[in-house]
């Protein structure tokens, strides 16, 4: 088990420090879906939770600093995280999520190994499956797999979230179904906290 530099409290006041609650409402609930899901294919994979949890709720750091000019998203993201104790393996897995995007010249990396493909398939998911509970009310209780693969099938529904990316999941051993299933059940784990019933 890693020995991260903060606690999930400390985390907390660190992404505070740089997105608001208040102003970012919907980062928020990506942040600790994300952290959520990542600690559900931690568990299902047999890797640290606490790890890929943390890389799961500190993924989008920077975000506050940047979302005006998203192609310096993930470059403020390293001084921060350094600044609070995290080693450069940690943030190279977190400026990975950027891969393939016009972002921290980003565009033309390639991401490598399980947990860098697995945090950007898990971050990518949340923006299907919360769009997919607001459809149904919502209501993520009693959502399931089938309901869910039928949309990730609908390219035009939640249409900026990579198909491709959620994919990479399979490079880390899980099927995408399992994917799903995991994630499904680590959101509804979280329901009251990311605004769903």
């Amino acid at each position: 088990m890693k020995n991260l530099p903060l606690t999930r409290d400390q985390a907390i006041e660190l992404l505070k420090k740089h997105n608001s609650p208040e102003e970012y409402p919907a980062s928020w609930n990506h942040f600790l879906e994300s952290e959520a899901i990542m600690q559900g294919v931690a568990r299902r994979l047999g890797e640290d939770e606490s790890e890929w949890g943390m890389l799961g709720l500190l993924h989008d750091v920077d975000w506050g600093l940047t979302k005006d000019n998203v192609s310096e998203h993930l470059t403020k993201a390293p001084a921060i995280l350094r600044e609070a104790g995290f080693d450069d393996d940690f943030i190279d897995n977190i400026v990975s999520h950027g891969c393939g995007f016009e972002c921290a010249g980003l565009q033309d990396k390639e991401r490598v190994g399980k947990v860098q493909h697995a945090l950007a398939a898990s971050e990518t998911l949340t923006g299907i499956i919360h769009a997919y509970a607001l459809m149904r009310g919502r209501r993520i209780s009693d959502m399931e797999v089938k309901g869910l693969k039928k949309k990730f099938k609908d390219k035009k529904f939640a249409e900026a979230c990579s198909r491709d990316i959620v994919r990479e999941i399979e490079g880390c051993g899980l099927e995408l179904g399992d994917f799903f299933e995991v994630a499904i059940d680590a959101m509804k784990e979280i329901k009251g906290d990311i605004g769903l019933e």
